[in-house]
């Protein structure tokens, strides 16, 4: 399907274009839209197609879409802006800023566990509903309750779901807000961003219909063939660690207004590309956090060689995926040659990312579902491929920072 590319693009980006209107023609894109801001300029902001199945609604500039794991980076930037202000310590035991999480042997678990997916918590021992999800305290009090799926600190393991509510509690306890406000009043709100986590009622109406399975919501759906009653350890099935948290996490109808207003921080931001990326680009320029903080969020936790538990079985033979404290490293390429860069994907094949060294930050958004969390989805690949072959952008790699 073709579709009309409306926005605006700097010449020397004009491949991106390109780029853009060929997920329509061949790649069997609905409705997206791609954004590139470059030493503080938006050098592109493109969007096209529809933001519902039947074509009924032309995707607009201002078009929202929930970009799922996406989102985590957002999430994970309202801790470091904390941390950065000193009212955080990373090295800290959860406990001290969450009592209650200290149940189950998890009294000395630090924060920074639960940004780099090390903490054994990736959902609770028996499955909530939605509607449990949906309700805060109460997902908190079981995580906080929940023994270790396995011991913490030992391994790394995607927590696909309750990355969000692990660090927004934190984030909940020192701010005295939820994470949806916190990044609302300190973050997007001061730098004109378009994003929402925990969209207001009055946005649902520009909010795009995600089209395809969903990604963190029912087994069956998410895993055929996989029999949805069995999932209860993590050895039974090779997809069992990923399929056990999304079950035991889930996210309900993601097109309906319940899970739009509710705050799920790994899952469910409503957002725009060039939201994404004003974000980002100014956490890569110095404006949110400082130079120190920048520098330590993108260390990499864990070891060169190590396994992720959950996200291992989805890609054999590729390389391990490298996490640094609440973002994926650029182990795979998919943030373009510049092995410094970091940021997340989301199910579906949403991607954003930051790349200091060369003053940029990159978002895509889409409805129809493609690739996976990973940033390995062919739209993702061709629009990256084309901002780094503009006219400038070669001979400004980076140097890595313990990416692998």
């Amino acid at each position: 399907m073709s579709a009309a590319v409306q926005g605006t693009c700097a010449p020397e980006f004009e491949n991106v274009r390109a780029a853009f209107a060929r997920g329509f023609a061949e790649r069997g894109e609905v409705g997206a839209s791609v954004a590139v801001v470059r030493d503080g300029e938006v050098v592109v902001d493109l969007w096209g197609g529809h933001a519902d199945a039947a074509g009924t609604r032309p995707w607009q500039r201002d078009t929202l879409v929930n970009a799922y794991s996406t989102c985590k980076g957002m999430t994970a930037l309202c801790a470091h802006l904390l941390a950065d202000r000193g009212e955080l310590d990373l090295d800290a035991p959860v406990a001290r800023y969450w009592p209650e999480f200290a149940q189950a042997g998890k009294g000395e678990v630090p924060v920074r566990w639960l940004l780099s997916h090390r903490a054994g918590l990736i959902g609770p021992r028996e499955p909530l509903t939605p509607e449990d999800v949906y309700d805060w305290e109460k997902t908190c009090a079981v995580l906080a309750a929940t023994e270790p799926w396995w011991e913490p600190g030992t391994a790394q393991g995607y927590h696909a779901v309750s990355f969000g509510f692990l660090v927004g509690e934190v984030v909940r306890r020192i701010a005295g807000v939820s994470l949806g406000t916190f990044l609302r009043t300190e973050i997007t709100e001061p730098l004109g961003a378009d994003l929402y986590i925990g969209t207001p009622a009055s946005e649902h109406g520009r909010c795009a219909e995600l089209i395809g399975p969903d990604g963190v919501g029912s087994l069956s759906s998410a895993f055929p063939g996989v029999p949805e009653g069995t999932i209860r350890s993590l050895d039974v099935h090779p997809f069992a660690p990923l399929a056990l948290a999304m079950r035991h996490l889930p996210t309900g109808d993601v097109n309906s207004a319940a899970c739009r207003s509710a705050e799920i921080p790994a899952a469910n931001g409503n957002v725009t590309a060039r939201g994404l990326a004003t974000v980002y680009h100014a956490l890569a320029a110095g404006e949110l956090v400082g130079p120190g903080t920048l520098a330590a969020l993108r260390e990499r936790q864990g070891g060169p060689d190590e396994p992720d538990l959950v996200l291992g079985p989805l890609a054999p033979g590729s390389l391990p995926f490298a996490w640094a404290s609440g973002y994926m490293l650029n182990s795979g390429g998919f943030f373009g040659p510049n092995r410094a860069a970091f940021g997340h994907g989301g199910a579906g094949g949403s991607l954003a990312f930051a790349d200091p060294e060369n003053g940029l930050a990159y978002a895509y958004v889409m409805n129809k579902f493609g690739g996976g969390t990973t940033g390995g989805d062919n739209r993702n690949v061709a629009l990256v491929e084309a901002v780094y072959a503009a006219p400038g952008m070669a001979g400004r790699t980076g140097a890595g920072t313990g990416t692998g």
